[in-house]
């Protein structure tokens, strides 16, 4: 196929905090060296911010680096963080931790409470102010390489596809865009991001990344249940001892609240499905009257990364980069991962420039990987690296012993634990028949403080061309049906949030089912991709602006 190329030094995959910040602070050191560094960003959903979901309550440490005077130039970080609340939540009541008790790297004073799409739309804005080009809409679905195999650079989405693979009348081919350096900022569970440490073996000798789902509704509260500012942290009901997760519940802007839930994606009971819990969640008394004379206006989902600092894997290669959560910076217990995020596509472009500078191209950044455990990044993870694997305990004593390890550490002790527990299984490993585990029977939907899937993923503004390939590939059909129903009753029929999968009656075999794959609801979220008992999901890019398209989430 001939394609149009383009040729820049540097391409960007992803329009999220790391992408963003990477591209500002290549043209930074641009402008410093006086020189031209040419940067393009391609991000696949419909605008930035587009597919940007999180809490999101940001420390701003990486953004006080990248922009010092962001306040003065109007960067939407508006609500600083005045009171922090964690709860332990039992079916009837709650316990709340008094603060003193908490770890001080728990604790948000100095933090904000944002919309992270509004955050980078702004980051965006900065960068086109620098010269950067992004482009909006351009999924890139292929990495380029060159007669070495190091990566020169992407390929972008065809567009105009049909369903049965023949070209409608608007079809345009994908475009290359060719670079000296490619940075890949694709967020969690990035689909080139997942080509490239195979092909490269990024993961060798480090742990399976684990994973959570995050689902988020925005609401408009009632002045009076209003309280800017307020950040409010829960964990026990509505799940069991054993299964990992909890809640956020962060009140900004114009009587906002974002309100979510996480499941950690290692639970075992097929039955269990994360969308139902964080239903479950709002209905509890300590909860629930928040809502009144509220409503709901958004709603998503999103892969987390838990897997921490045993998890991060090789970040360099010939040709490019791994930034932000597409290696997996996310510090667990804090809840955040956008400094971390921010910090490492710093990182990557210093290293990009240096080898600029130098007259270097298609190499490998080994300075990025040196710099980056050298900075303020691994010292956060370091310093929380045995919580997630010290849940295998159970929650109480799994909670009990993270505490201790974050105040050892918070203390200057954290000499005392020098030794680093490890993840012993990929998540998808995690499933029990479902014959072994018990059945969960959840709630009617109310309308007015729970809702079923497809009223949310409305909130969602998604939104794909009908007529296309069906983006969900099944590399096995015969599995949904013969594997994931027969022994674990279906499980993706539960896991997705938005209703994707259903098993119905079989059109060519009365008396069987067959899953019907509902691609348009699809919000990108990739815990199929991550969660399906045999990895026979295989979630790819869809033509370009496809998705949620979210709005202050």
């Amino acid at each position: 196929m001939t394609r149009e190329a383009m040729d820049y030094d540097v391409v960007i995959v992803g329009g999220g905090p790391a992408g963003l910040a990477a591209a500002i602070r290549l043209k930074q050191l641009a402008q410093a060296g006086a020189r031209d560094i040419s940067v393009c960003v391609v991000e696949k959903g419909s605008e930035i911010g587009a597919h940007i979901l999180s809490g999101a309550v940001v420390d701003p440490r990486a953004l006080d680096e990248l922009v010092p005077d962001w306040k003065a130039l109007g960067a939407p970080l508006d609500t600083p963080v005045t009171e922090d609340r964690f709860l332990v939540l039992h079916e009837h009541g709650a316990w709340r931790i008094p603060g003193w008790m908490l770890p001080p790297l728990m604790k948000n004073h100095g933090n904000y409470v944002v919309s992270l799409g509004n955050v980078c739309r702004w980051l965006a804005a900065q960068a086109e102010g620098l010269g950067v080009e992004i482009y909006p809409g351009f999924p890139a679905v292929e990495a380029l390489h060159d007669e070495a195999g190091a990566v020169a650079g992407i390929v972008t989405g065809e567009l105009g596809v049909a369903r049965d693979g023949s070209h409608r009348s608007d079809y345009q081919p994908g475009m290359e865009l060719r670079a000296k350096y490619t940075l890949f900022a694709e967020g969690c569970r990035g689909s080139l991001s997942q080509e490239l440490m195979q092909r490269f073996g990024l993961r060798e000798g480090v742990d399976p990344q684990k994973y959570g789902i995050g689902i988020k509704e925005l609401w408009e509260l009632a002045p009076a249940q209003h309280h800017p500012g307020l950040v409010m942290h829960s964990q026990g009901w509505p799940l069991d001892s054993a299964t990992g997760g909890g809640s956020f519940v962060y009140h900004f802007g114009d009587r906002l609240a974002a309100v979510g839930f996480v499941v950690h994606l290692n639970y075992a009971n097929p039955h269990l499905s994360p969308y139902d819990e964080f239903q479950r969640f709002k209905q509890h008394p300590s909860i629930a009257p928040m809502f009144g004379g509220g409503r709901r206006i958004g709603y998503g989902a999103r892969a987390i990364n838990e897997g921490g600092l045993q998890s991060v894997p090789r970040l360099a290669f010939p040709g490019g980069a791994l930034v932000g959560c597409a290696a997996g910076f996310v510090n667990l217990p804090r809840i955040k991962g956008s400094h971390n995020a921010m910090k490492t596509g710093m990182l990557a472009a210093e290293a990009v420039a240096a080898a600029l500078a130098a007259g270097r191209a298609h190499d490998e950044l080994a300075d990025y990987a040196s710099a980056w455990r050298d900075s303020w990044v691994y010292d956060d993870l370091w310093k929380v690296r045995n919580v997630k694997p010290g849940l295998r305990f159970g929650m109480w004593a799994g909670t009990l012993h993270g505490g201790l390890h974050m105040w050892l550490n918070d203390l200057g002790l954290g000499r005392l634990v020098p030794w680093t527990m490890h993840h012993r299984h990929a998540d998808h490993e995690s499933l029990r028949p479902a014959s072994e585990m018990p059945a969960i029977e959840y709630p009617k939907y109310d309308g007015v403080v729970t809702f079923d899937r497809l009223s949310s993923v409305y909130l969602s503004n998604t939104n794909h061309v009908e007529d296309q390939p069906v983006h969900l590939q099944l590399r096995d059909p015969a599995v949904p049906v013969e594997v994931n129903l027969r022994v674990y009753d279906g499980p993706e029929q539960r896991y997705c949030p938005a209703g994707v999968y259903e098993f119905v009656a079989s059109d060519t075999m009365p008396g069987t089912k067959r899953l019907q794959i509902n691609a348009q609801n699809c919000v990108h979220c990739k815990t199929c991709d991550i969660k399906d008992p045999r990895q026979n999901i295989h979630w790819v890019p869809p033509e370009g602006g496809g998705g949620p398209n979210y709005a202050d989430m």
